[in-house]
């Protein structure tokens, strides 16, 4: 009994320290003076882009720069080069201004500028390690199946076949019927990609912490790999609904105005998949960082109310932490589900 407690104790000791572990970084070393508290950089931090991946311990996986300079010349350093404020080959880290965070440079005369940039930040590894779990657990399926026909997957690759069983039985054959072996590998892969994403944001410790599926160019790339899926897949009805629709006439011509409707809702439809899911991940992390970072807001109010906003913050960080995982979830199955509607719309 007492050690079933103790190990109870334990999860709840870690889970606690896990919310602590995004803001460490910003507490303060002994024997440096109190610096004041600032939100807003420390959330811009976190959720947005970085050249580098902070690991436990301050220890940093330095990433490469590749940038090409005003003049024509490309060059390709270490990120570490330009920690701490240094410079390196003209080029530096703004800290503030509408290149904030980004790698710049300075002309001849002493402008600020920014390069073509094509640097392998945090958010690219992280879409690369997404897409390659994605691979690895689609051939762990099929290797299994290919070694064991007459057998049932058990522990993680089990886990894997029943979340396929579900997407593929309950969405993609049920909308897609006949079409649904065509359309299941862009549909399961979009799913786990995006499912995977979610969950390695809301891990603290490498290979998570990146806010992948919170960056609007990413759910945009995700959102146009549909709409070009859904527009070249489309039926010659599909077109013709689009751009001389069954309705009066008067409509039609002289002024293009039903068309004009068709074509601007084609355009909503991947729009709306790419707000809901940056929007519904990034208030997530949002909401998150903000719970954790009301300690060192009231930190200064005395030590009584930091002791009880350690345990509010805490309390409701685990519980926001359970809920954004289901959120992530429901994001990564709502963007395979309406992408699969919106394949149906176009073939039917």
């Amino acid at each position: 009994m007492c050690q079933l407690r103790f190990q109870r104790d334990s999860r709840v000791a870690f889970l606690a320290l896990l919310c602590l572990v995004p803001l460490m970084g910003f507490a303060r070393p002994a024997g440096e003076e109190e610096e004041k508290f600032d939100l807003k950089e420390v959330i811009f931090t976190h959720l947005g882009d970085e050249y580098s991946w902070e690991l436990l311990g301050g220890a940093e996986i330095h990433l490469p720069v590749i940038v090409r300079d005003d003049a024509g010349e490309w060059h390709c350093f270490s990120s570490g080069r330009l920690t701490d404020g240094k410079e390196y080959e003209g080029f530096y880290i703004a800290h503030e201004g509408s290149y904030a965070h980004k790698v710049v440079g300075r002309t001849l005369a002493g402008e600020e500028y920014r390069p073509l940039d094509f640097s392998i930040t945090k958010n690219v590894v992280a879409i690369g390690i997404g897409a390659l779990l994605t691979v690895w657990m689609a051939f762990a399926l099929a290797r299994f199946y290919k070694r064991n026909r007459f057998k049932a997957p058990r522990k993680g690759v089990g886990f894997i076949e029943s979340l396929v069983e579900m997407v593929y039985q309950e969405v993609i054959v049920e909308v897609l019927e006949k079409d649904a072996r065509r359309f299941a590998p862009y549909l399961l892969s979009l799913f786990f990609f995006i499912l995977l994403s979610n969950v390695l944001g809301m891990m603290v410790v490498f290979p998570g912490g990146a806010n992948v599926t919170g960056n609007i160019s990413v759910t945009l790339v995700l959102a146009l790999c549909t709409f070009v899926v859904v527009n070249i897949s489309g039926t010659r009805h599909y077109w013709r609904e689009i751009f001389w629709p069954e309705v009066p006439m008067w409509l039609k011509v002289p002024i293009p105005l039903m068309p004009l409707i068709e074509v601007f809702g084609m355009i909503t439809k991947p729009v709306a998949l790419m707000v809901r899911l940056c929007a519904n991940m990034l208030g997530g992390h949002l909401i998150a960082l903000v719970l954790v970072s009301l300690i060192f807001l009231l930190g200064a109010l005395g030590d009584a109310v930091m002791g009880g906003t350690i345990v509010v913050s805490i309390i409701f960080s685990l519980f926001m932490n359970v809920l954004h995982l289901l959120i992530a979830f429901i994001q990564a199955y709502v963007f395979m589900m309406l992408s699969t509607i919106f394949i149906r719309l176009a073939r039917e």
